[in-house]
């Protein structure tokens, strides 16, 4: 087994490439399409789901974010019509959320930037490009 602070520091550079990657991509998202990272990859998600709606609970199996923060996203997205919460008719508990044609669109175009970052920042192997 490694040393604790060999893993400790494979760990510092995991966290920091991450936080690299994320700023650009937050930054580029934000400034291009108007969407946080959070955002776009709720979309995203929506997006691959291919299906019409998807429960909440399901996204936020698959999602790096706590049931509050995908509550509030999914908020926001509604907010600008990219996205709709339905309620479950068979358990009022559950909400399904569903991506709207703006939010297609938004996806689409957002998508693109989303792989510019990442290939601009990841390489072939997924280790970060040295700055």
């Amino acid at each position: 087994m490694e040393s604790e602070s060999t893993l400790v520091d494979r760990w510092r550079r995991l966290l920091t490439s991450y936080n690299d990657v994320a700023c650009h991509l937050d930054r580029a998202l934000q400034e291009a399409h108007g969407l946080s990272m959070s955002e776009f990859e709720t979309l995203d998600r929506l997006v691959d789901a291919d299906c019409d709606k998807c429960r909440m609970q399901d996204l936020l199996a698959d999602m790096y974010l706590s049931q509050s923060a995908l509550s509030r996203t999914v908020a926001r997205l509604e907010k600008h019509g990219l996205a709709e919460r339905i309620l479950c008719q068979d358990d009022r508990r559950g909400i399904f959320v569903k991506i709207t044609e703006a939010g297609r669109e938004r996806h689409a175009q957002a998508h693109r930037t989303h792989l510019a970052i990442l290939a601009e920042h990841l390489t072939e192997s997924g280790a970060p490009v040295p700055a």
